[in-house]
């Protein structure tokens, strides 16, 4: 499958399983999940047909791992970033003691002030390194990257999650759990 195709199939993927399941006739069951025959066949009826093999290779192949099968591989479903109410069925976790947040220069300013928000997701988005953080900041604008103190957040009593594919997540931050670490150049 070429790299064009890739990249449709996923940002459709994303925007189903992550934001509006219903739009074709899907509903996300406990944990995100859904039937792998049911999202294929709902696809095609509604003029995105996927192949199993295309589908495959855009959960093994998807950078953000984004996706994932459960053990049988009958099911699949987004890791993180759903805007639908979902229970993703996560544990709580002990974070790292500093994860890390990408944004876009525009929102430092807002964020310096409120800290960071869940918006329309369900939870705030952490990066266990720098460059993950900053990869995310570039798709906002000049990127800017902020240092979490999670071991303070945690002993604070925030409950921190860890997804499938590596992301922190969290309620929130408050301004005093971070400090800027990348200004955005230009």
């Amino acid at each position: 499958m070429n790299n064009s195709r890739q990249v449709k199939i996923s940002k459709y993927l994303s925007y189903i399983l992550r934001h509006n399941p219903g739009e074709i006739g899907l509903e996300l069951a406990l944990g995100g999940w859904i039937s792998v025959d049911e999202l294929l066949t709902a696809c095609k009826k509604h003029r995105f047909p996927i192949t199993r093999a295309e589908l495959d290779e855009v959960v093994a192949q998807n950078d953000k791992k984004r996706f994932s099968y459960d053990s049988t591989g009958t099911l699949i479903r987004a890791n993180q970033g759903h805007s639908v109410e979902i229970n993703l069925q996560l544990e709580p976790a002990v974070p790292p003691d500093v994860l890390y947040h990408g944004t876009g220069h525009k929102s430092v300013e807002s964020i310096m002030q409120n800290g960071l928000r869940k918006m329309s997701r369900h939870h705030v988005h952490l990066s266990p390194d720098i460059a993950t953080a900053e990869a995310v900041g570039k798709r906002h604008g000049r990127p800017v990257v902020f240092a979490v103190d999670a071991a303070a957040m945690h002993k604070a009593g925030y409950e921190f999650y860890c997804s499938e594919n590596g992301v922190w997540l969290v309620d929130s931050v408050s301004p005093e759990y971070l400090q800027q670490i990348l200004k955005a150049v230009g």
